[in-house]
């Protein structure tokens, strides 16, 4: 499986973007993370194999959303309200096909194939 994150750009605060990650082969339980400079990679949303469960970091609840196509073998992260600190390098990663827990799913270890990162940069 290869996986191709889009989406990134320059925005200003408040506004909004839609990442996309697009999976050449069968997926699973998928992840977002992201890398501020100068900061360790850190979890932002997680979506299990069916769509039926769906994780948030702190940071981004309220003002993210994480969805799947499976037909498109694509997962999105919808991010409103924008702020300067959401400035990071995007990724998007594939998990296990079973059941994995909420913690685990938030955890970098869980993933084993990661994309290459689309850069979000927030101006205020």
């Amino acid at each position: 499986v290869q996986l191709q994150a889009s989406g990134g750009g320059l925005v200003q605060a408040g506004d909004s973007l839609r990442l996309s990650c697009h999976a050449s082969g069968r997926t699973a339980n998928m992840g977002w993370f992201r890398r501020a400079p100068g900061k360790e990679r850190e979890f932002v949303a997680a979506i299990t194999l069916t769509g039926r469960n769906k994780y948030y970091a702190e940071s981004v609840k309220g003002r993210a959303t994480i969805s799947r196509d499976h037909p498109e073998n694509t997962v999105y992260l919808q991010l409103n309200s924008l702020r300067p600190e959401d400035t990071a390098v995007y990724y998007c990663a594939v998990g296990g096909t079973g059941v994995q827990s909420a913690n685990l799913l938030r955890a970098v270890a869980a993933y084993g194939i990661w994309g290459q990162g689309t850069l979000v940069t927030v101006s205020s």
